[in-house]
Protein backbone atom coordinates (compact mmCIF):
# COMPACT_ATOMS: atom_id res chain seq x y z
CA UNK A 1 0.00 0.00 0.00
CA UNK A 2 1.15 3.53 -0.80
CA UNK A 3 1.61 6.55 1.43
CA UNK A 4 2.95 10.09 1.15
CA UNK A 5 4.53 11.80 4.15
CA UNK A 6 4.74 15.59 4.00
CA UNK A 7 8.20 16.51 5.31
CA UNK A 8 8.89 19.68 3.33
CA UNK A 9 7.76 22.18 5.97
CA UNK A 10 10.04 25.08 6.94
CA UNK A 11 9.29 24.69 10.64
CA UNK A 12 9.39 28.43 11.31
CA UNK A 13 7.32 28.04 14.49
CA UNK A 14 9.93 25.67 15.91
CA UNK A 15 12.94 27.94 15.55
CA UNK A 16 15.69 27.75 16.77
CA UNK A 17 15.28 23.95 16.60
CA UNK A 18 14.89 24.17 12.82
CA UNK A 19 17.79 26.54 12.21
CA UNK A 20 20.03 23.62 11.27
CA UNK A 21 17.61 20.82 10.37
CA UNK A 22 14.25 20.20 8.72
CA UNK A 23 11.20 20.21 10.96
CA UNK A 24 10.67 16.49 10.29
CA UNK A 25 14.01 15.69 11.96
CA UNK A 26 13.21 17.47 15.20
CA UNK A 27 13.18 14.84 17.95
CA UNK A 28 10.12 14.08 20.03
CA UNK A 29 11.05 12.14 23.18
CA UNK A 30 14.24 10.79 21.60
CA UNK A 31 12.93 9.96 18.12
CA UNK A 32 12.49 12.25 15.13
CA UNK A 33 8.92 12.99 14.16
CA UNK A 34 9.65 11.60 10.69
CA UNK A 35 10.75 8.24 12.09
CA UNK A 36 7.71 8.10 14.34
CA UNK A 37 5.36 8.68 11.40
CA UNK A 38 7.21 6.23 9.13
CA UNK A 39 6.99 3.50 11.77
CA UNK A 40 3.30 4.22 12.39
CA UNK A 41 2.51 4.11 8.68
CA UNK A 42 4.55 0.94 8.17
CA UNK A 43 2.86 -0.77 11.13
CA UNK A 44 -0.49 -0.11 9.42
CA UNK A 45 0.67 -2.00 6.33
CA UNK A 46 1.97 0.79 4.08
CA UNK A 47 5.27 -0.33 2.58
CA UNK A 48 5.61 1.97 -0.47
CA UNK A 49 6.25 5.42 0.98
CA UNK A 50 7.06 8.75 -0.64
CA UNK A 51 8.58 11.56 1.42
CA UNK A 52 8.62 15.10 0.08
CA UNK A 53 11.53 17.38 0.99
CA UNK A 54 12.44 21.07 0.86
CA UNK A 55 14.10 22.76 3.87
CA UNK A 56 17.44 20.99 4.57
CA UNK A 57 16.22 18.27 2.21
CA UNK A 58 19.58 16.52 1.94
CA UNK A 59 19.50 15.85 5.68
CA UNK A 60 16.30 13.86 5.24
CA UNK A 61 17.87 11.90 2.38
CA UNK A 62 20.92 11.17 4.56
CA UNK A 63 18.74 10.21 7.53
CA UNK A 64 16.76 7.70 5.48
CA UNK A 65 19.94 6.23 3.97
CA UNK A 66 21.50 5.88 7.43
CA UNK A 67 18.45 3.84 8.49
CA UNK A 68 18.33 1.77 5.27
CA UNK A 69 14.92 3.29 4.52
CA UNK A 70 13.62 1.35 7.55
CA UNK A 71 13.38 -1.70 5.29
CA UNK A 72 10.73 -0.02 3.15
CA UNK A 73 10.43 1.13 -0.44
CA UNK A 74 10.91 4.88 0.04
CA UNK A 75 10.91 7.53 -2.70
CA UNK A 76 11.96 11.17 -2.45
CA UNK A 77 9.75 13.83 -4.00
CA UNK A 78 12.21 16.71 -4.30
CA UNK A 79 10.74 20.18 -3.77
CA UNK A 80 14.01 21.91 -2.87
CA UNK A 81 13.62 24.33 -5.78
CA UNK A 82 10.06 25.29 -4.83
CA UNK A 83 7.89 24.09 -1.95
CA UNK A 84 4.50 23.26 -3.45
CA UNK A 85 2.19 23.09 -0.41
CA UNK A 86 -0.09 20.10 0.06
CA UNK A 87 -2.04 20.03 -3.20
CA UNK A 88 0.97 20.75 -5.35
CA UNK A 89 3.02 18.28 -3.31
CA UNK A 90 0.59 15.44 -3.98
CA UNK A 91 0.59 16.24 -7.69
CA UNK A 92 4.40 16.39 -7.77
CA UNK A 93 4.53 12.86 -6.25
CA UNK A 94 2.04 11.44 -8.76
CA UNK A 95 4.51 9.02 -10.35
CA UNK A 96 4.70 7.04 -7.09
CA UNK A 97 1.09 7.42 -5.95
CA UNK A 98 -0.98 6.94 -9.09
CA UNK A 99 -2.43 3.52 -9.86
CA UNK A 100 -5.41 1.38 -8.98
CA UNK A 101 -5.52 1.83 -5.18
CA UNK A 102 -6.04 4.72 -2.76
CA UNK A 103 -3.06 6.20 -0.97
CA UNK A 104 -2.54 7.64 2.50
CA UNK A 105 -1.27 11.17 3.08
CA UNK A 106 0.17 12.00 6.51
CA UNK A 107 1.82 15.19 7.80
CA UNK A 108 5.21 14.53 9.41
CA UNK A 109 4.36 16.88 12.27
CA UNK A 110 1.17 15.06 13.24
CA UNK A 111 1.63 12.36 15.87
CA UNK A 112 -1.42 10.25 16.58
CA UNK A 113 -2.24 6.69 17.57
CA UNK A 114 -5.60 6.00 15.93
CA UNK A 115 -6.01 3.00 13.61
CA UNK A 116 -4.73 4.14 10.21
CA UNK A 117 -5.73 0.89 8.54
CA UNK A 118 -9.32 1.26 9.75
CA UNK A 119 -9.47 4.70 8.15
CA UNK A 120 -8.00 3.34 4.92
CA UNK A 121 -10.52 0.48 4.85
CA UNK A 122 -13.36 2.92 5.57
CA UNK A 123 -12.32 4.93 2.53
CA UNK A 124 -12.03 1.83 0.34
CA UNK A 125 -15.59 0.87 1.27
CA UNK A 126 -16.92 4.23 0.13
CA UNK A 127 -17.15 6.05 -3.19
CA UNK A 128 -15.28 9.06 -1.82
CA UNK A 129 -12.61 10.94 -3.68
CA UNK A 130 -10.97 11.69 -0.33
CA UNK A 131 -11.52 10.84 3.33
CA UNK A 132 -10.22 13.36 5.86
CA UNK A 133 -9.36 12.79 9.51
CA UNK A 134 -11.35 15.37 11.45
CA UNK A 135 -11.80 16.14 15.11
CA UNK A 136 -14.00 18.30 17.31
CA UNK A 137 -11.49 20.79 18.69
CA UNK A 138 -11.16 24.55 19.01
CA UNK A 139 -9.55 26.33 16.05
CA UNK A 140 -10.32 29.23 13.73
CA UNK A 141 -10.90 27.31 10.51
CA UNK A 142 -13.32 24.44 10.12
CA UNK A 143 -14.49 22.05 7.46
CA UNK A 144 -18.28 21.93 7.51
CA UNK A 145 -20.14 18.63 6.98
CA UNK A 146 -23.72 17.46 6.71
CA UNK A 147 -25.05 14.81 9.09
CA UNK A 148 -23.64 12.06 6.85
CA UNK A 149 -20.17 13.64 7.21
CA UNK A 150 -20.06 14.71 3.57
CA UNK A 151 -18.08 17.92 3.10
CA UNK A 152 -20.27 20.94 2.32
CA UNK A 153 -17.94 23.87 2.82
CA UNK A 154 -15.40 25.69 4.96
CA UNK A 155 -15.53 28.60 7.37
CA UNK A 156 -13.03 30.89 9.07
CA UNK A 157 -14.71 31.78 12.35
CA UNK A 158 -12.41 34.75 12.95
CA UNK A 159 -13.01 36.51 9.63
CA UNK A 160 -16.38 35.04 8.64
CA UNK A 161 -14.98 33.94 5.28
CA UNK A 162 -16.67 30.90 3.73
CA UNK A 163 -16.03 28.64 0.75
CA UNK A 164 -17.09 27.61 -1.85
CA UNK A 165 -18.76 30.61 -3.40
CA UNK A 166 -22.39 30.77 -2.35
CA UNK A 167 -21.98 28.42 0.62
CA UNK A 168 -24.19 29.38 3.56
CA UNK A 169 -23.27 27.76 6.87
CA UNK A 170 -26.12 26.73 9.14
CA UNK A 171 -24.59 25.80 12.54
CA UNK A 172 -27.89 24.23 13.63
CA UNK A 173 -27.86 21.58 10.91
CA UNK A 174 -24.20 21.33 9.91
CA UNK A 175 -21.20 19.86 11.69
CA UNK A 176 -17.95 21.81 12.18
CA UNK A 177 -14.76 19.80 12.46
CA UNK A 178 -11.05 20.63 12.42
CA UNK A 179 -8.79 18.82 9.96
CA UNK A 180 -6.33 16.36 11.53
CA UNK A 181 -3.53 16.25 8.94
CA UNK A 182 -4.26 12.73 7.64
CA UNK A 183 -6.19 11.86 4.47
CA UNK A 184 -6.85 8.86 2.26
CA UNK A 185 -7.23 9.76 -1.40
CA UNK A 186 -8.32 7.87 -4.49
CA UNK A 187 -6.04 8.19 -7.55
CA UNK A 188 -8.93 9.64 -9.55
CA UNK A 189 -7.90 12.88 -7.83
CA UNK A 190 -4.97 13.45 -10.18
CA UNK A 191 -6.86 14.82 -13.23
CA UNK A 192 -8.64 17.19 -10.87
CA UNK A 193 -5.36 18.30 -9.30
CA UNK A 194 -3.96 18.87 -12.80
CA UNK A 195 -6.95 21.05 -13.57
CA UNK A 196 -6.47 22.96 -10.31
CA UNK A 197 -2.78 23.55 -11.04
CA UNK A 198 -3.61 24.97 -14.46
CA UNK A 199 -6.06 27.35 -12.80
CA UNK A 200 -4.05 28.55 -9.78
CA UNK A 201 -0.46 27.54 -10.52
CA UNK A 202 1.75 24.75 -9.16
CA UNK A 203 1.65 25.89 -5.52
CA UNK A 204 -1.69 25.20 -3.86
CA UNK A 205 -3.25 23.65 -0.78
CA UNK A 206 -5.63 20.73 -0.54
CA UNK A 207 -8.01 22.68 1.72
CA UNK A 208 -9.40 25.09 -0.91
CA UNK A 209 -9.21 22.31 -3.49
CA UNK A 210 -11.38 19.95 -1.45
CA UNK A 211 -13.86 22.69 -0.68
CA UNK A 212 -14.10 23.86 -4.27
CA UNK A 213 -14.79 20.35 -5.63
CA UNK A 214 -17.03 19.07 -2.82
CA UNK A 215 -20.24 19.88 -4.70
CA UNK A 216 -19.28 17.53 -7.52
CA UNK A 217 -17.05 15.06 -5.66
CA UNK A 218 -17.66 13.08 -2.48
CA UNK A 219 -15.29 14.27 0.25
CA UNK A 220 -15.94 12.57 3.58
CA UNK A 221 -14.91 13.37 7.12
CA UNK A 222 -13.67 10.50 9.26
CA UNK A 223 -13.85 10.35 13.06
CA UNK A 224 -12.25 7.27 14.69
CA UNK A 225 -14.67 5.27 16.79
CA UNK A 226 -12.18 4.80 19.64
CA UNK A 227 -10.51 7.52 21.75
CA UNK A 228 -7.07 8.48 20.49
CA UNK A 229 -4.26 10.95 21.10
CA UNK A 230 -3.38 13.66 18.57
CA UNK A 231 -0.54 16.19 18.61
CA UNK A 232 0.46 18.84 16.09
CA UNK A 233 4.15 18.88 17.01
CA UNK A 234 4.88 21.74 14.62
CA UNK A 235 4.29 24.18 17.51
CA UNK A 236 6.47 24.56 20.63
CA UNK A 237 3.64 24.16 23.12
CA UNK A 238 2.22 21.01 21.52
CA UNK A 239 5.70 19.60 20.94
CA UNK A 240 6.27 19.91 24.69
CA UNK A 241 2.93 18.20 25.38
CA UNK A 242 3.84 15.33 23.04
CA UNK A 243 7.26 14.91 24.64
CA UNK A 244 5.65 14.69 28.08
CA UNK A 245 2.97 12.23 26.95
CA UNK A 246 5.40 9.98 25.07
CA UNK A 247 7.94 10.06 27.89
CA UNK A 248 5.27 8.95 30.36
CA UNK A 249 4.13 6.22 27.99
CA UNK A 250 7.71 4.95 27.60
CA UNK A 251 8.21 4.97 31.36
Amino acid sequence: MKALIFAAGLGTRLRPLTNDRPKALVEVAGMTMLERVIRRVADAGFDDITVNIHHFGQKIIDFLEEHDNFGLDIHISDERDLVLETGGGILKARQWLDGDEPFLVHNADILTDFDLRAMYDHHCNSDALATLLVKERVTQRYFVFDDAMRLQGWINKKTGETRPEGFIHNPETMIERAFGGVHVISPTVFPLLEKEAKKVGPVFSTTPFYVDVCREQLINGYEPSEPYSWFDVGKPETLAQAVEALSQHKA
